[in-house]
């Protein structure tokens, strides 16, 4: 899974369109990706999570590292036990 997800990012990835205004579909079609990878997040084995962690934190050139790694590591923690979210997994 890891390698599969740097080489969608070698050949654009979402960093090759995170300077491009996105079609509000293209926005839908992400978020609903992000919704789904939430729901499915502590199912991942840890490595794919810290892949898939370290490629958002990666994305968004504007924001501080640090504080989009925060809150990306907020978001997760707040949303682990919502509804639809795997209650099995390891984190």
């Amino acid at each position: 899974m890891a390698l599969a997800l740097a080489r969608w990012e070698s050949e654009g990835g979402a960093l090759g369109r995170a300077g491009a205004a996105l079609a509000a579909s293209e926005r839908h079609v992400l978020e609903c990706l992000g919704a789904a990878v939430v729901i499915a997040w502590n199912d991942l084995p840890t490595d794919v999570q810290r892949a898939m962690f370290k490629q958002a934190a990666a994305v968004n050139e504007s924001l501080d590292p640090a504080l989009l790694k925060a809150r990306i590591a907020r978001f997760l923690h707040d949303h682990k036990d919502d509804p639809g979210a795997p209650r099995s997994g390891s984190q």
